[in-house]
């Protein structure tokens, strides 16, 4: 019995990762164009996105003062612990091949990066930290900005659905770290606004 149920279960998964390989193929592969192999590595690219944190940063605190330093410190500190969640315990602890590195594959891999991560593929430490920050902004701020901070959503799926399209990771990487970041995000946002809130 315990057997048979072991069975299905490594089936079940050798058909995820099979859907999961044909979605990237189909992003990576069949939705390649001009325009998006200029935009997909600029906006997996953090420093382009530093004036805007530096921007929300500085505007929460002139705003909120001494609450908008703690409201920084959390906002920081969930990226910090969602990286550290998908980079350290997980990549550390499960080994897969990112697609840019995966023989089988090269020769159909559209590798948009000037180099090839040698770390684990699963989970997307970019997917983690960028769902991360768009829970916590959109619990910490929605009060004061109504329905914009749900802007943050789209801004995480771009940047996730980015490392898909130049080669770095599959679907389920970026989808798993999303998920975890997600759970980060809801739990350091909900004990901001129990212990502070912008008000």
């Amino acid at each position: 019995m315990a057997r048979a149920y072991l069975t299905h279960i490594l089936h079940l998964m050798e058909q995820l990762l099979a859907y999961d390989r044909h979605l990237f193929k189909i992003i990576n592969h069949q939705w390649s164009n001009p325009f998006f192999d200029w935009l997909m590595p600029f906006l997996r690219n953090s420093n382009v996105w530093y004036p805007l944190y530096l921007f929300l940063f500085l505007l929460i605190i002139v705003n909120f003062k001494k609450t908008g330093w703690w409201w920084v410190i959390l906002a920081v500190g969930t990226v910090v612990i969602s990286d550290f969640v998908s980079s350290n315990l997980i990549k550390q602890n499960i080994t897969r091949l990112r697609p840019c590195n995966e023989p089988d594959i090269a020769s159909w891999v559209h590798v948009l990066v000037g180099y090839r991560p040698q770390s684990s593929s699963f989970t997307s430490s970019h997917a983690a930290t960028h769902f991360a920050m768009a829970m916590f902004f959109y619990l910490t701020l929605n009060t004061q900005f109504k329905r914009w901070p749900v802007v943050f959503f789209v801004w995480a799926f771009f940047i996730s659905f980015a490392q898909v399209y130049v080669g770095v990771h599959y679907p389920v990487d970026v989808i798993c770290g999303g998920l975890i970041g997600i759970l980060i995000g809801y739990l350091s946002g909900k004990s901001f606004n129990k212990s502070y809130g912008l008000q």
